[in-house]
């Protein structure tokens, strides 16, 4: 589909935006008729035609706006990812003083020993609190019920035979 904009979109941005909205008609020009001259078939194929257009209209639309929110989501996310990353570097820093602080008291081998230490306790409480969050996380059991269900519900029905020709299917038997 080529990127298009709608009558009215062109009235309100005067065309220059830049920021497509794809625009599905209903009908072509050429193509309509008057209510008087068409038959009940045809009137039902013409609105089948406009529910499927309109339908695949507003599909268009929320992948558009979703694309674009997306867009933005994730050029907001680069600069906190460039954040973590100077903040995990400047941990370094943050530790290398906390060892040289410690060693105004202590022998050196002994302060950096102690923030090693002090890094190893704060990484395993991380790593504890993670696992606990971890272990919540549970299967989406209600998606996976509505799935069973539809399937359920799609599943062709075995016939049912008509009880008269079982009644008459066991006198013959008897």
């Amino acid at each position: 589909m080529r990127p298009v904009s709608s009558p009215k979109h062109e009235l309100n941005d005067g065309g220059n935006s830049g920021d497509w909205v794809p625009y599905l008609p209903l009908s072509e020009e050429s193509a309509a008729q008057s209510a008087g001259d068409a038959s009940i078939g045809s009137l039902v194929k013409d609105a089948t035609q406009h529910m499927s257009t309109l339908f695949r209209a507003e599909l268009e639309l929320a992948k558009t706006e979703t694309v674009g929110e997306v867009k933005k989501a994730v050029k907001g996310s680069v600069f906190f990812v460039i954040a973590a990353v100077i903040a995990l570097y400047s941990s370094f820093f943050f530790f290398f003083f906390l060892g040289e602080l410690l060693s105004e008291w202590l022998q050196r081998w002994a302060a950096f020993g102690i923030v090693f230490l002090l890094m190893l306790v704060v990484a395993g409480i991380a790593g504890f609190l993670g696992y606990r969050k971890f272990k919540k996380v549970r299967a989406p059991q209600r998606s996976i019920d509505s799935l069973k269900e539809s399937a359920n519900t799609l599943k062709p029905k075995p016939r049912t035979e008509d009880p008269l020709a079982a009644t008459t299917e066991s006198l013959r038997r008897s």
